[in-house]
């Protein structure tokens, strides 16, 4: 089973595995709070959604932890 996005690609935009699991699951509350509040379903898991977002870098540490 492949990681999808890669480790090294997840751990460029975060310092340690540690910060990056605390940054993941911030932001993927967040996703799946909002996707509640507004009532739209959403098309992956919020943990994806953020992953995903970590990788491309459209989630500073600082702001999550």
């Amino acid at each position: 089973m492949m990681l999808e996005p890669a480790m090294n690609d997840l751990l460029k935009q975060v310092p340690s595995r540690y910060m990056l699991v605390n940054v993941v699951a911030h932001r993927a509350r967040q996703i799946a709070s909002q996707a509640e509040d507004e009532g739209y379903p959403l098309d992956e898991k919020p943990v994806t959604l953020a992953l995903n977002e970590v990788a491309r870098g459209d989630v500073e540490p600082s702001e999550e932890v």
